[in-house]
């Protein structure tokens, strides 16, 4: 085991990063040394500690921990996508949250990247036609986390969802690359419509926090979504729309809002 974990950490170094931070973190604070010996030195690899979070975190009477990981593992086994992706969500965190100061936080503390990895082992059922069992990871990523993502919708690489709560993404929304998000933010329908019926939101757009996306429209690459707006009609790329009913205000103020995380308007 201790050879296998020096080959595969030699060859991923975010994973060799999270190991050397999860020493550090039992050497600080002993108390925590079972929870980051199960949780991350336990295992050989990012992916085999991503599954046991997984099983840990939605597992209830409903359903066992080992079958959990089970479903996990295959997921990651059968898709190495998953693994990049959220290596990108991970980096999406720590580079875009002021709060997150070590690669080891967002994977045992942040529920946010946490429900993200979950909803993408769900997503990965859904298109594998495992849909009840998709449903089962919506309802107990909705339960636990209090985020709540259709595993249909179809989300990119970069994902940053601060905070959390009360998220909600319906099952025909897309979300491009390098998208942040702040809680509370709904990516939603309109009424009772079927079909296609949920946002489209482009690459690296930043959405504030109890923003509300509605209806089949589209947010350019590169815009700003302004807290607490209700965007009904579509969002050109590259600017910032604010209010209730949300109106163009300005330009986005810089090249990548969602990597800037700057949510304040500067009058033109």
């Amino acid at each position: 085991m201790a050879e296998t974990r020096q080959l595969v950490t030699s060859l991923d170094p975010v994973w060799t990063r999270i190991c050397s931070e999860a020493v550090e973190a039992v050497r600080n604070e002993p108390l925590l040394g079972a929870l980051v010996h199960s949780g991350l030195l336990h295992h050989a690899t990012f992916e085999r500690a991503l599954a046991f979070r997984f099983s840990l975190k939605l597992a209830s009477g409903e359903m066992s921990e080992q079958i959990l990981r089970e479903i996990a593992d295959e997921a990651y086994g059968a898709s190495p996508e998953l693994g990049a992706a959220a290596r990108a969500d991970l980096m999406a965190v720590y580079e875009r949250d002021p709060a997150c100061h070590r690669y080891l936080q967002p994977v045992l503390f942040f529920k946010g990247y946490q429900a993200v990895q979950a909803y993408r082992i769900g997503h990965w059922l859904w298109q594998k036609g495992r849909v009840d069992l998709a449903y089962f990871v919506q309802m107990r990523v909705s339960e636990t986390f209090g985020v709540d993502i259709h595993p249909a919708a179809r989300i990119g690489k970069g994902i940053m969802i601060d905070h959390a709560h009360s998220i909600v993404i319906g099952e025909t929304a897309v979300v491009g690359d390098n998208v942040s998000m702040l809680h509370s933010v709904t990516l939603g329908g309109t009424g009772k419509e079927d079909g296609d019926r949920h946002p489209k939101i482009g690459n690296g757009v930043l959405i504030g926090a109890g923003a509300k996306v509605l209806g089949n429209i589209s947010v350019g690459n590169c815009s700003r979504i302004a807290a607490g707006s209700v965007v009904l009609e579509e969002v050109p790329p590259n600017t910032t729309v604010a209010g209730v009913p949300a109106r163009v205000v300005g330009k986005a103020g810089c090249a990548q809002p969602a990597l800037s995380m700057d949510q304040q308007f500067r009058a033109e």
